[in-house]
């Protein structure tokens, strides 16, 4: 069975993010990954990128939010 999920390659924030390419659903202009109690926020580029799975949109880190605890 064929992945036709929409994916984006992410760029900048925490270096040991374990993937980097991540699945956008719904494709929008952002994307919020749980990460070490918290969130990293993602927002889309005008760029692409091109990774062993196509080009990609490229999302580029701009924050990070607690979770309260």
């Amino acid at each position: 069975m064929a992945d036709t999920a929409a994916k984006a390659v992410l760029e900048g924030g925490p270096e040991d993010l374990p993937e980097r390419i991540v699945p956008i659903d719904p494709p929008g202009t952002e994307l919020k990954i749980p990460f070490r109690n918290g969130y990293e926020h993602f927002r889309a580029t005008s760029r692409q990128q091109n990774t062993s799975e196509g080009a990609l949109p490229v999302y580029e880190w701009w924050e990070r939010t607690e979770l309260p605890g």
